[in-house]
C-alpha cells in the first residue's frame, strides 16, 4: 500500500512538472503602418514609384541564427504631401510578417524603402517576394552570423536569399535609389521583464539625389504575441 501510494505521488510530481515545462512563446509580428511623403526625390514628375522589403531574422540564446521571414510591399505612386495608411485594406495595405522569438535569444527586423526606376524589373522582384511572403524559412546560419555587422539591406537582401529566391537585393539597387533603412533588435529576455507588447518605430527617410531632396516618414509596428507551445508526443 505504501509502495502504491509513493508511486502515485511521483505520477502526479511528473504530471505537475511537465505541465509547467509548458511555455508561452512569443511571436513577433511586423506590419509597417503608414507612410508619408514630405518631400519627393522625383521633382519633374511630381511622383516617386516606391517599394518596401522588410525581414526578420532571428537567434537563439547562442546567437546561432535559427529563420527567417520575409515581406514585400509596392510598387506604389505617391505624390508630395501624401499620406498612405498602409493598414487601411486596398491595393497599398502592407501584409503582416511574423516570426518566434525564441527564448533567451532576439530578433532582428529590417526594412529599406526603394524609389523605382525600372518598374517591370521591380514588379518581377515584387512578385517573387510575394510568393514566400511571410514564409519561414531555416536553418538561416548561412544568412548571417550574429559577429557580422550587417546593415538592414543586407539582412532584407540575405533574407531574400535564405528563402530560396536567389535573388541579391543589393544589385537591384544598380540603377534604383535607396530611400532609407531601419532596423530594430528585439530581446526576449527585456520583453517580457519590462512585459512590453508593442515596439512602435518612427523611420525618417532624408537624402539627396542630384538637385533633388527626399523626405520620407515611415511608421512600422511589431507586437508581441503569446503562443502556447505543446510538449512533442513521442
Amino acid at each position: 500500500m505504501q509502495n502504491r501510494l509513493h508511486l502515485l505521488l511521483l505520477a502526479v510530481g511528473m504530471a505537475t512538472l511537465t505541465g509547467c515545462s509548458r511555455q508561452a512563446s512569443l511571436m513577433a509580428e511586423l506590419t509597417p503602418s503608414s507612410l508619408k511623403a514630405v518631400n519627393l526625390e522625383e521633382t519633374l514628375s511630381r511622383r516617386d514609384e516606391l517599394m518596401m522589403a522588410y525581414s526578420m531574422t532571428s537567434y537563439d540564446a547562442t546567437n546561432k541564427a535559427v529563420s527567417v521571414v520575409n515581406g514585400g510591399w509596392g510598387v506604389e505612386s505617391m505624390q508630395k504631401g501624401q499620406q498612405l495608411d498602409l493598414k487601411a485594406a486596398g491595393p497599398a495595405k502592407a501584409l503582416p510578417i511574423s516570426l518566434e522569438l525564441p527564448r533567451n535569444g532576439r530578433i532582428v527586423a529590417s526594412l529599406v524603402l526603394i524609389e523605382i526606376d525600372d518598374y517591370d524589373r521591380a514588379k518581377h522582384m515584387l512578385d517573387k517576394v510575394r510568393r514566400v511572403h511571410n514564409l519561414v524559412s531555416g536553418p538561416a546560419a548561412l544568412v548571417a552570423t550574429a559577429t557580422e555587422v550587417l546593415t538592414p539591406l543586407k539582412y532584407v537582401a540575405a533574407g531574400l536569399v535564405a528563402s530560396g529566391i536567389g535573388l541579391q537585393l543589393v544589385d537591384h539597387l544598380d540603377d534604383d535609389d535607396l530611400l532609407g533603412q531601419s532596423s530594430v533588435e528585439l530581446h526576449e529576455a527585456n520583453l517580457r521583464k519590462k512585459k512590453q507588447r508593442l515596439v512602435h518605430v518612427p523611420a525618417v527617410f532624408t537624402g539627396r539625389n542630384l538637385r533633388d531632396a527626399f523626405d520620407y516618414r515611415l511608421d512600422y509596428d511589431i507586437v508581441l504575441k503569446t503562443v502556447k507551445i505543446r510538449p512533442v508526443r513521442q
